[in-house]
C-alpha cells in the first residue's frame, strides 16, 4: 500500500493534489492506494468549544470522492482521545503492520501522532521505520493564500460562495430533505421548499439570498436559496434553509433534495411589509436568471 492520512475534509483542491500524487505513485510501484482517513473530526474530540465544529463534507460524501479521483481503498478509523495518544512511530507502524504500508504521502502540514511538531518530524520517523516518504506541496488560492479547509470554511460563513467553490474545486452544496414550512412564500407567490439537512453537522453558508442549481425528483433546476431567520416574519425565528424553485410548484415534502450555491445575490434583509418583501424576490430572481442567461452565453 501507498498510504496518505488525514482528515480531508471538502476534498479540496489542495487535498486533491495530494491524492493525484498517491493514486500516480501506486501506479508507478504496480500497489494499491489507501486514503487512511477519521471520523469525527478530532477537534470535535479534544476541543471542548470546538465540538460544533461544522464539515464540509459528511463522511459518505468524503468517501465517495475520494473514490471518484482513482483510490483504490478508503479505511475509516474512529478517533476517539485514546487513538489521538498515539505516537508518530506507533501511528506509522499500525499503517505497516494492519494496511501493508510501504510508502507515505506527508504534506507540507500534515502531522501524524501526538508527538510530532511538523511535517519534517513525520518524514524522519517514517524514514528511520524503513518507510518510503512522498512529499507533497501547499497548494495556494487565487488570492495567495494556503487552501485550507478552515479557509474554507470562513468563506462559507461569510457567503463567498464562489471563492470557497475556487478552493474546493467544485461548488459547495447541501443535502437534505423537504420538510413542512409556514407557507408564508406561498402566499406571496414565491413557494419554497424547506430543507432539513442529513447530516447536523454539515456547514451551511452565511445568512443571504444565493442562486442556486437543485437537484429534486431526479431533475436538475433553477432557483434561489434564503438562509437566515426571516426577520420581517417576526423576531426569534429558527434559521432555517428555503429555496424557491424557477417555474416549480410540485408537492416534493418528504424528498430528497440537493442545493449547490452558485453565487451570492444579497445579505438578508428585514422589510417594512411582506409586499416589499415581494417586490425585493422578484428582483432577486431577475438577479439569478440574468447570471444564468450570462453563463449560458459563455
Amino acid at each position: 500500500m501507498v498510504v496518505a492520512t488525514g482528515f480531508f475534509d471538502g476534498v479540496h483542491t489542495g487535498h486533491r493534489l495530494v491524492i493525484q500524487q498517491l493514486v500516480e505513485a501506486a501506479a508507478v510501484r504496480g500497489d494499491e492506494s489507501m486514503v487512511v482517513t477519521f471520523w469525527p473530526h478530532p477537534r470535535n474530540v479534544l476541543q471542548k468549544e470546538a465540538r460544533s465544529l461544522r464539515l464540509l463534507t459528511t463522511l459518505a460524501e468524503k468517501k465517495a470522492m475520494l473514490r471518484a479521483l482513482g483510490v483504490d481503498k478508503v479505511e475509516v478509523l474512529q478517533f476517539t482521545k485514546d487513538f489521538s495518544t498515539l505516537t508518530t512511530e506507533d501511528y506509522l507502524r499500525m499503517l505497516m503492520n494492519e494496511y501493508g504500508a510501504s510508502a507515505v504521502l506527508v504534506g507540507y502540514d500534515n502531522r501524524m501522532g501526538c508527538d510530532a511538531s511538523d511535517a519534517d518530524d513525520v518524514a524522519r520517523t517514517a524514514e528511520s521505520l524503513g518507510l518510503e516518504v512522498i512529499r507533497t506541496d501547499m497548494v495556494s488560492s487565487e488570492r495567495g493564500y494556503a487552501v485550507s479547509s478552515t479557509k474554507i470554511r470562513e468563506r462559507l460563513e461569510a457567503g463567498d460562495v464562489s471563492d470557497a467553490a475556487a478552493m474546493l474545486g467544485y461548488a459547495y452544496g447541501l443535502h437534505g430533505v423537504v420538510i413542512a414550512g409556514n407557507r408564508l412564500g406561498r402566499t406571496i407567490g414565491f413557494p419554497t421548499a424547506n430543507m432539513q439537512l442529513y447530516e447536523p453537522l454539515k456547514l451551511v453558508p452565511g445568512n443571504g439570498v444565493y442562486f442556486v442549481k437543485v437537484r429534486t425528483l431526479d431533475r436538475n433546476l433553477y432557483g434561489m436559496c434564503n438562509i437566515g431567520c426571516r426577520p420581517t416574519v417576526g423576531p426569534g425565528n429558527a434559521r432555517t434553509i428555503e429555496t424557491n424553485i424557477f417555474g416549480f410548484d410540485e408537492d416534493i415534502y418528504g424528498l430528497d433534495i440537493e442545493v449547490t450555491f452558485v453565487s451570492k445575490i444579497r445579505d438578508e434583509v428585514k422589510f417594512g411589509s411582506f409586499e416589499e418583501l415581494r417586490q425585493q424576490l422578484e428582483k432577486d430572481r431577475d438577479a439569478c436568471l440574468t447570471i444564468l442567461e450570462l453563463s449560458s452565453r459563455a
